[in-house]
This record gives C-alpha cells, sequence and structure tokens, in this order.
C-alpha cells in the first residue's frame, strides 16, 4: 500500500506544473516507460519469431520479414516517446 501512495505521490508530482524539476521527472518518466515497454515488445517478438522458425523452418523467410518490420514498428514508438519527452522538457 505504500508503494501505491509513493507512485500516486509521483504522478501527482509529475502532473503539477507549478513545481520546479516536474517537467524533467515527467519527460524521464515518459521516456522510461516508453523504453521498458519496447525492449518487453521486442524480446516477445523475437522469442515468438524463434519459436516460429523451430516449428517450421520452411517458412523461416516470411517469419523474418514480418518480424523485422514488427521490430521497427516497436522502435518506431519508442523513438516518437523520446521526441515527446523532448517536447515535455520544452528543449524544442
Amino acid at each position: 500500500m505504500r508503494a501505491l501512495y509513493f507512485a500516486l505521490a509521483l504522478v501527482a508530482l509529475c502532473l503539477a506544473p507549478d513545481l520546479a524539476g516536474t517537467m524533467a521527472i515527467g519527460a524521464g518518466l515518459a521516456i522510461g516507460l516508453a523504453v521498458l515497454g519496447a525492449g518487453i515488445g521486442q524480446g516477445l517478438t523475437a522469442g515468438n519469431a524463434a519459436a516460429g522458425v523451430a516449428r517450421n523452418p520452411g517458412a523461416a523467410n516470411p517469419i523474418q520479414t514480418v518480424m523485422i518490420i514488427g521490430l521497427a514498428l516497436i522502435e518506431s514508438i519508442a523513438l516518437l516517446a523520446f521526441v515527446i519527452a523532448f517536447l515535455i522538457e520544452g528543449k524544442f
């Protein structure tokens, strides 16, 4: 329960625009959570593609093509979060 209160206080701190440094905390949380999600997504994608190739080696080329497109889309979301973090920080 204490961790929940801490998390809610941190979110409230990030949403308060008058306090100094909250934009930096918000930008850091934005990029951190985006990269965490992208890493998990890329790991699941690569693992499932490897399992698919192991089950059906003849379908390796189509699986690899779809996997590369999926990884590119996942990475683009992480890069978009990086740009949004800079916009939150006000550097652009």
